[in-house]
């Protein structure tokens, strides 16, 4: 295998078009994109061309515009290369307008009321910054997508803003440091994506997996994750051909697969792969989540992207890595070894610190989902509380700072900005804090909240959104300072001042920690319910203008969105649960107990007196059980169709969290207590033990 000429073989990149292009005609398509201008029709028409030849070569017959609307996957709409001719035969045809700009139906997209249904026309446009690809016989073309009357309609569109937001207040702050070769500054991000791997025969045998992608009943087996012997254990031969056939797909696309290992719990994985532009690593983690199920088939198994697909073992989730890079390679959050890069590091560092204190509720919201929901805070990913770890080295510099000391054995001045006497910031001199939400990891900064199922464009909007408004903040103070240093040096100081609450490196998962949190006046919103509302805070919306990022009405509409789907999957498991308890359990124990009795029936018929106290004892424990499952459905019903009243839709969210969701936990405990004590014979589904241990 020669996986340099493997990598990218499928995607059309600055080689493929250097090659493909002439080279007046790739000169000038690399200045529009790398300038940000619109691509003139004569050049689309051109490329459009030779990126069609490109892929017929590569075996395509059709091109489609891969976008990513509000539903949190991709979607796509795929039209053949051919065009008839007079003879009546047909030739491979492919135009810049067809490159540029495609036209799906918008109508059956969530909008959050932003479009009524039979406001059907839509329109994609292309996405230059993120090279198309080919993948089994067609082209895919990233774009933006959007309504016939200009409203975003997608992830990718609030995500390039953000990122254009970010560069220019980024490159404000880069001018003050004396920095005039930078042209530009670039979110990067590598998303940790974490799965599980079942047998496929044991997906299709349990309901709950197949509608609702997690288990809805399930006791624990005799063995979990307790003895931690999977975590970076020997990986077991079937995965490990899963793993290989993944890296190789993987690597056509140009996605940089580098770490691949067994996770804490039996059957968990993990694939991280290396830092990239983030719009490119939104694309590219979605078409990741996309090829891992494709790949699970190929080997007979399914692959989980829930978060939390098993109850009493670890959930799964994707640290999110995020930090800032100039064009000309220089990371901005690396702490660096000079005084003047340590002040300019000190203040990109202090504008995320204030960012994420400011709008803890914007990054909360941000991988607010149900499937999270059971996730956070369960001793396996953060709280939902959110704070920010730096670790000892960052903490003893910004004590001092604030105190206007010295750090311990460190320097024999005062600490100022921009000066000598700042000490140097080596690189990984702490612990990682694997409880921390929002994590200083050396020269980046982990957000470890999402969701596996999550697309990573969400919560790196808020992130670059809230990062560029900060960094706004602080280029309007020294813009106009007499003395730039001591303005440096005295805004550094104010900040931490006002937003070291944030900052905690203890361990988010204690009780005493939370009480602290409360008392630093940190938010605490423990579900999907309360955080969402935060979406449309008046501060929110005003944050969102000013960066250009959302209009009040597209920030409505996403928290509707969320809103609603998150009523919708806890009542598709409402739904599920029902199903499950009403048809397969009650008659599966019910028929247990009827062998039980005819059990006890005729040991008495043949042995008279013979003890048959502990048939008898299974017997009423099941009986009470299945009759209270049976009730408490009935009781879920109720509650379902009260949750059809609701007003609206904010209202709903809150009844199933606060009603519903606890009530399914009682259905749920019922269950699991008889799955304990009934015979394995008569259990109508896999059991964890069958699912967990079976690969």
């Amino acid at each position: 295998m020669n996986i340099p000429e493997m990598f990218a073989s499928n995607v059309f990149n600055w080689q493929v078009m250097q090659d493909k292009l002439p080279k007046d005609i790739f000169r000038s398509l690399r200045k529009t994109i790398e300038e940000g201008r619109p691509l003139d029709n004569s050049l689309a028409n051109i490329v459009a061309n030779a990126m069609k030849d490109w892929a017929v070569e590569k075996g395509a017959t059709h091109y489609t515009h891969w976008f990513q609307p509000m539903t949190g996957v991709t979607a796509e709409k795929h039209d053949s290369f051919i065009t008839p001719t007079k003879d009546g035969k047909v030739i491979m045809d492919f135009s810049g307008k067809e490159l540029v700009r495609g036209e799906p139906d918008a109508s059956s997209f969530p909008s959050g009321g932003m479009r009524a249904t039979f406001e059907a026309r839509g329109y994609t446009a292309w996405d230059p910054t993120s090279f198309a690809f080919v993948k089994d016989g067609t082209l895919f073309i990233p774009t933006a997508f959007c309504s016939y009357s200009g409203e975003v309609l997608d992830k990718k569109t609030p995500l390039l803003k953000s990122m254009n937001a970010l560069n220019k207040q980024a490159l404000r702050i880069l001018r003050l440091f004396g920095n005039t070769t930078a042209k530009a500054v670039l979110p990067t991000v590598g998303a940790e994506q974490e799965y599980f791997l079942i047998d496929r025969s044991m997906y299709y045998a349990r309901k709950d997996l197949r509608f609702a992608g997690r288990t809805l009943f399930g006791a624990r087996p005799p063995k979990g994750q307790e003895l931690e012997d999977h975590y970076f254990g020997a990986i077991k031969i079937r995965v490990s051909e899963f793993m290989r056939d993944l890296d190789e797909e993987l690597w056509k696309l140009g996605i940089l697969a580098k770490t691949k290992h067994n996770e804490a719990a039996p059957a968990q994985h993990e694939l991280a792969p290396i830092f990239t532009t983030t719009n490119v690593a939104s694309d590219q983690n979605q078409m990741m989540m996309h090829i891992m199920k494709r790949v699970a088939h190929k080997h007979n198994l399914y692959c989980l992207l829930h978060e939390k697909p098993f109850a009493g073992i670890n959930g799964s989730g994707k640290h999110n890595n995020w930090s800032m890079t100039t064009d000309t390679g220089v990371n901005l959050l690396d702490p660096g070894s000079t005084p003047a890069e340590n002040g300019q590091f000190m203040l990109f560092f202090m504008a995320v610190i204030k960012a994420v204190d400011e709008y803890q509720d914007l990054l909360r919201l941000s991988v607010a989902s149900a499937g999270n929901d059971h996730r956070l805070g369960g001793y396996e990913a953060p709280p939902a509380i959110v704070s920010v770890f730096i670790g000892e080295e960052l903490e003893e510099i910004v004590e001092a700072l604030e105190a206007d000391k010295k750090p311990a054995g460190r320097g024999k001045k005062i600490m100022k900005l921009g000066v000598d006497t700042l000490p140097e910031l080596p690189k990984d001199t702490t612990d990682r804090n694997r409880t921390s939400p929002f994590a200083f990891t050396g020269n980046k900064f982990e957000f470890r909240m999402l969701g596996s199922t999550f697309s990573i464009a969400g919560p790196n909007i808020m992130i670059n959104t809230i990062v560029a408004d900060t960094l706004r903040e602080f280029a309007d103070i020294l813009e106009n300072a007499p003395d730039f240093n001591a303005a440096l040096h005295r805004l550094v100081v104010d900040t931490i001042k006002k937003h070291k609450r944030i900052i905690f490196n203890g361990n988010n998962y204690c009780k005493e920690w939370t009480a602290e949190a409360e008392k630093r006046g940190l938010l605490n919103l423990k579900n999907t319910a309360e955080a969402l509302p935060y979406f449309t805070a008046p501060k929110n919306i005003e944050l969102f203008r000013r960066m250009g990022v959302f209009t009040e009405r597209e920030a409505a509409s996403r928290q509707e969105i969320m809103q609603e789907n998150y009523c919708k999957v806890v009542n598709i498991e409402c739904l599920t649960m029902l199903d499950m308890a009403k048809k397969d359990i009650y008659p599966a124990v019910a028929a247990y107990i009827t062998d039980l009795c005819a059990c006890v029936r005729e040991k008495r018929a043949v042995f008279g007196t013979i003890s048959v106290r502990s048939e008898c004892e299974l017997i009423e424990k099941l009986s009470a059980a299945n009759e209270s499952m049976y009730d408490k459905a009935n009781e879920i019903e109720k509650l379902l169709a009260e949750a059809k009243t609701c007003s609206d839709v904010a209202v709903c969210s809150v009844f199933f969290a606060e009603k519903v969701i606890p009530a399914m936990n009682e259905l749920r405990a019922f269950a699991d207590e008889m799955e304990l004590v009934t015979a394995k014979k008569y259990w109508p589904f896999p059991t964890y033990g069958d699912i967990l241990f079976s690969v």
